[in-house]
Formats: C-alpha cells, structure tokens, sequence
C-alpha cells in the first residue's frame, strides 16, 4: 500500500466529486492509461477507483467518485465525510484495462466510466475519439474540460435530450485497424457488444455479468510455501477459507472485476468465474473455485 494525503476534494457534476491525492512519503507509483488503484477510506472500506490524472505526474493520483444512492459505504463516506488533509491508503496501481497499440481508438464513456477514457484519449493523440454519454451535461463528469482541449474529436451525447447514438453506425464507419474501448453501464456495453467486433472490442464493467455456474463443491487448496491444506467447503468462498485459515488474500471488490485477489496457480484446474478472463496459471478466488479436488497455489 501506498500512503496519501487528501490534497483536494471538489465537485465536478451532479453526484461526483474529484479527489486529489498527494503522495505522503514520496513521488508514487507509476501508471499507465486504463490503471486503478484500491482506495481505503477510514470507514475500513475498500474500494476500486480508475485513475484519471496524468500519468507523468507522479506527485499526485487524481480519481472521481459518483455517489451510488444503494451504497455499500463506499461512495457515501466519500461524499458525506471525507475532507481534505485526510490521510489515506492506496494500493499500487493495476491495470486490467490497458490501451494497446493500434492506428486508430474509438473511446465509448458512459457516466462515470469516463474516468479511464481521460489518460486514453491523451495518450492516443489525434488517433483517438470519444463518444461520451449521459443523461445531461450536468451529470457528465469532465464533459466542459474534454470539449475545450479536444474539439470535434469529443462528441457529447445527452441522451435525455439527444437519445442513444447508433453504435451500429459508428462500427460501420470504424476503420479497420482501429480498436475499440468502452466503459459504462451495462446496457451501454451489451449495445456494444453487439455492434463492434469481439476482437476490436475491450471494456471495462462496473459490476459482474449474470451467469449461471454448476453448483459448488468442496474441495482442497494447498498452500504451496508453507505446505498447508485448506478445505474450501461449498457452501465458502475460496477467499474467505484462506482468511481463516490465516492466509489472507488482499481483496477489494469480491465479485471477480478489480483483479487484486490475484493468485498463482501451480497446480490443479481453476473454475474461472471472473470478468477479467484470468490469464494462464492465475485466479481470483473472489469468486472462481476448482473443478479438480486440489488446487495448489502459491501462497
């Protein structure tokens, strides 16, 4: 973790704040367009929130925070009770999101999932445009700042006042070496799902896609550093059997979309039930079990 003092906390639309924080102990680590980071406010909640500052300044961390009206706590401790010069931890930076190389970039934001699109759109050049989404440019974060430094290559669509924007139309008129990112609500990205190419597409989701799994089973996990077995019983989660067991894992969002529940596997065959698609030899265990009776991992 990171230590960070609250630099700045402001308003920046209807329902979101911008949050400045400055590093305690030093310049902070780095990040590239697309990364988050796990924000640990003193309510002993954690949180996961896409950076949206510039990444050359290692002084200082910028996030944006909507107040979700069926909060958790997260959101609502942030609005209602966090001031500046409060000290706060951060994790390093993550990035399950990452811009890859291509001659061309259509961002699609909608809300608040223009947070990650911001160093986006500043690291593709004039290669990259955004289609930025909300219900009213009151409640469009960043709308006023994007419009001033990019131009025509910003379109703002308020959908009260303009409806939704064809995505169909938009994948027509895609250049074929051109990559698309999205991030929003999930009926903006079910519409892009279904117009843009799977292998052009990358989004990022607020919440875990509904799916149905086979029903949970016990089995095995073995702590390959300090050779314990921990029994993972159907009715647990593997992340919480580890935890009391006195492994504890580092956690954030516990629905298998931030990624910080990493771990190695060495052995044995993973049930994968996160969002992120976990590269070979990896699992959260959040949410994803075993299909094989032992899972060995390097913890």
């Amino acid at each position: 973790m990171q230590h960070t003092i609250l630099d700045r906390i402001e308003p920046i639309a209807e329902d979101v704040v911008s949050l400045v924080l400055r590093g305690a102990d030093g310049p902070l680590a780095p990040w590239e367009p697309g990364a988050h980071l796990d924000l640990a406010p003193p309510n002993w909640l954690t949180r996961q929130y896409s950076l949206c500052g510039d990444p050359a300044d290692r002084e200082r961390y910028r996030v944006a925070v909507r107040y979700d009206r069926l909060s958790r706590g997260g959101s609502e401790y942030i609005h209602r009770f966090l001031r500046t010069g409060r000290p706060l931890r951060v994790s390093l930076p993550r990035n399950n999101f990452p811009l890859l190389p291509a001659r061309g970039y259509l961002f699609l934001a909608g809300g608040i999932g223009i947070t990650p699109m911001l160093a986006m759109l500043r690291a593709a050049g004039p290669a990259g445009t955004l289609v930025y989404l909300g219900k009213s440019a009151a409640t469009m974060p960043f709308a006023v700042e994007l419009q001033a430094r990019y131009g025509n290559r910003v379109r703002i669509v308020e959908t009260e006042r303009d409806g939704r924007p064809d995505f169909t139309a938009l994948a027509a008129a895609l250049p074929s070496d051109a990559l698309v990112y999205c991030c929003g609500p999930a009926s903006m990205i079910e519409a892009a799902e279904a117009a843009f190419p799977a292998d052009r597409l990358h989004v990022e989701r607020f919440q875990p896609v509904v799916r149905t799994f086979p029903p949970n089973t016990a089995f095995d996990v073995v702590c390959a550093r300090s050779g314990d077995t921990v029994r993972v019983e159907a009715d647990m989660t593997m992340l919480d059997a580890l935890k009391f067991a006195g492994h504890p894992v580092q956690s954030g969002c516990r629905e298998g979309i931030c990624g910080s529940c990493e771990l190695s596997v060495l052995s044995g065959q993973p049930e994968h039930r996160d969002d992120l698609g976990a590269a070979q030899g990896r699992m959260y265990p959040c949410v994803s079990r075993s299909t094989s009776d032992r899972l060995v991992v390097d913890l």
